[in-house]
């Protein structure tokens, strides 16, 4: 289908608002960008989509003409109203208000292999993902618009990993699908932005039950990250310089490494030896 762009500065001006910077509001309105992110998707009639931040509905038109159902959620009340406006004429969308890290998703998506669609603000990136990744009822897709400069961290490779980028890859493969230039958002942020699909394992890289030593390893290992490993894993608890270099060693890791450099396939091997460790 194709729809009219909306008139986003009239349609608030109508409704007496204006976006609020506070909540990071900026409005994807570019047609063939919105269709991009629904390409991304591989949403079909089958699909059950959960779109966060869904704003004015621009997005969220094109997603319930693919999908079966979409859940639109939105953390602004003021935006309700036009919200339902826009998208009146489907019947297979579901508006909630709230805000999405304070509502189980287990209340909103009935069974996982559900696609996630966001037009996010950038300031709640890290924390947006960490909860869709951790959740019980788990996606089988990511699909974010978020800061190009964020996306392109995520996918980093061994070498340039961060802690974010860690995080993700060890639940999902991280692809940047297309780049959306700032003018095709309204108002106009300061920095272009990406459309990041992940696609997740069935099971994380690291088994479930080891989950809770790797983030305690990785996030000493990053906090610290220009310091070598033996030295930053040192106040990880039941570690100290020593055992660091120990630990490092019989992982088969050269304890002067540092985190950026691992892959998480050694990151699992330093998992497991600190699980053994602790088993001893």
């Amino acid at each position: 289908m194709i729809f009219k762009p909306l008139a986003v500065s009239s349609l608030m001006r109508d409704y007496g608002i204006k976006p609020k910077k506070g909540l990071g509001q900026n409005f994807l309105i570019d047609e063939s960008c919105l269709e991009k992110i629904t390409e991304a998707a591989h949403i079909d009639k089958d699909t059950d989509v959960l779109e966060i931040g869904a704003g004015l509905g621009n997005l969220t038109r094109h997603l319930a003409t693919a999908a079966r159902k979409v859940t639109a959620v939105e953390l602004d009340r003021q935006l309700i109203p036009i919200l339902e406006k826009v998208t009146k004429e489907f019947l297979n969308v579901q508006i909630v208000q709230g805000d999405i890290l304070e509502l189980p998703v287990s209340d909103l998506m009935d069974i996982p292999g559900y696609v996630v669609a966001a037009n996010i603000p950038y300031y709640i990136t890290s924390a947006l993902i960490r909860y869709l990744l951790e959740c019980t009822v788990k996606p089988s897709v990511i699909v974010l618009t978020i800061q190009q400069e964020v996306a392109r961290r995520i996918c980093a490779e061994a070498g340039a990993l961060s802690l974010l980028a860690l995080s993700v890859q060890v639940y999902g493969s991280p692809k940047i699908f297309a780049r959306i230039p700032a003018g095709a958002f309204y108002p106009v942020p300061k920095v272009d932005s990406a459309v990041l699909t992940v696609d997740l394992y069935d099971q994380p890289k690291i088994p479930y039950s080891q989950l809770s030593h790797f983030f305690l390893l990785a996030k000493a290992a990053f906090t610290q990250k220009r310091k070598m490993l033996h030295n930053s894993l040192a106040g990880v608890p039941e570690l100290n310089k020593e055992k660091a270099g120990l630990l490092l060693s019989h992982a088969g890791i050269d304890p002067k490494r540092r985190a950026q450099m691992l892959t998480i396939n050694e990151w699992k091997r330093l998992t497991n030896a600190y699980k053994d460790m602790l088993t001893d």
